[in-house]
């Protein structure tokens, strides 16, 4: 195999996922009416199905450092080139997001997910650190419970999001969260490297007040309860329920009671900054999910890498979009940073390589 058709079998992966069919072979059909001559002409069905089905992205034969304790060793090279670019060549907006994603597989993997809240229920967990226009700046693959970072008195949560953050220390970012992260110890660590903190809470973490508890408060629609240690500031809102927050972004709201004339609670300016702000990994999501060329699979080093190989081109859809102005995050593949991309992968849309 040659360079150059390495570029090729990748970029009609990327193609694909624009051009949608309901199976491979659809690609290459010959019916006037579904036929998509570029795939033909850039690859023969058989080469492409050949390389697709002996992809590998590392020596099974070669006994590497670690690899014993290494879950994700079958792509970790390609998974830390794409991870290390991201952050490498591009400086993030003042908020961003941590959260979570499930990239959706069904086979058999030992750190394979479920949960039962999520659209995607069966999968690999992943979390991602996103800028406001969607860009992801970093990103970690959830491989079980990290015995070494417990050995070091950090939770496994806290351990994950100072692991994401690292790129980011001492430049005063903003970072958002939610109630699976936020925790006091947590906000306090990452204040001494000056990242500051807002998220929603859950009260049973160690260092919340226990007179927030919903036992002792028994608030009403609208009641706004706030508790401070220094900068930092624990709030609980009343709405439908219980809505529970911790910052030190924010000056601490005056308490009280505030309703609207037709006796709906009104949101308080932390509430409305953390929802503003916090969607930034889900848009990087959605625009993935909009042109994916994940396909159903048993393997799930080939599911991660239909994953892995898109979010370059959301990342890169999300930083065009935030230059040029607002457009459908699918129009990329027909504009001139499309081009590009195609002639840097050895093609373009008019004149295949092979």
């Amino acid at each position: 195999m040659t360079e150059a058709e390495m570029f090729a079998f990748l970029a009609l992966t990327l193609q694909m996922g624009h051009t949608v069919q309901d199976r491979l072979e659809g690609y290459w059909t010959k019916m006037e009416q579904l036929c998509t001559p570029f795939y033909g002409q850039t690859m023969a069905r058989a080469r492409y199905c050949h390389i697709l089905r002996f992809l590998h992205f590392t020596d099974n034969n070669r006994n590497g450092d670690g690899r014993a304790d290494d879950r994700l060793w079958k792509i970790r090279d390609l998974f830390e080139i794409i991870r290390t670019n991201f952050s490498k060549f591009y400086n993030p907006s003042e908020h961003l997001a941590v959260d979570e994603v499930i990239v959706k597989f069904k086979g058999r993997v030992l750190f394979k997910q479920y949960i039962p809240k999520k659209r995607k229920r069966f999968g690999i967990k992943m979390f991602k650190l996103c800028d406001s226009t969607g860009y992801t700046y970093d990103m970690n693959v959830y491989l079980g419970k990290d015995r070494q970072r417990a050995a070091q008195h950090l939770t496994a949560t806290q351990a994950t999001v100072t692991n994401l953050t690292r790129g980011i220390e001492g430049f005063g970012h903003k970072l958002y969260m939610d109630n699976f992260f936020s925790s006091p110890d947590l906000f306090d660590d990452l204040t001494q490297k000056k990242i500051s903190c807002c998220g929603t809470v859950r009260l049973n973490r160690k260092g919340m007040p226990k007179d927030l508890e919903p036992k002792t408060l028994r608030l009403k629609r609208g009641d706004i309860r706030a508790r401070t240690r220094g900068d930092l500031t624990a709030v609980v809102w009343r709405d439908k329920r219980d809505v529970c927050l911790l910052t030190n972004i924010h000056d601490p709201p005056t308490e009280g009671n505030y309703r609207d004339e037709h006796g709906n609670a009104i949101k308080p300016a932390i509430v409305a900054d953390y929802t503003r702000h916090m969607g930034h990994v889900d848009n990087a999501d959605r625009m993935a999910n909009s042109y994916t060329a994940s396909r159903q699979t048993w393997k799930w080093k080939k599911s991660s890498f239909s994953t892995c190989w898109t979010w370059p081109l959301s990342t890169v859809t999300s930083f065009y979009l935030h230059v040029v102005g607002r457009k459908s995050h699918t129009e990329i593949f027909d504009s001139p940073l499309s081009e590009r991309c195609w002639h840097g992968l050895g093609m373009s849309h008019d004149h295949p390589c092979l």
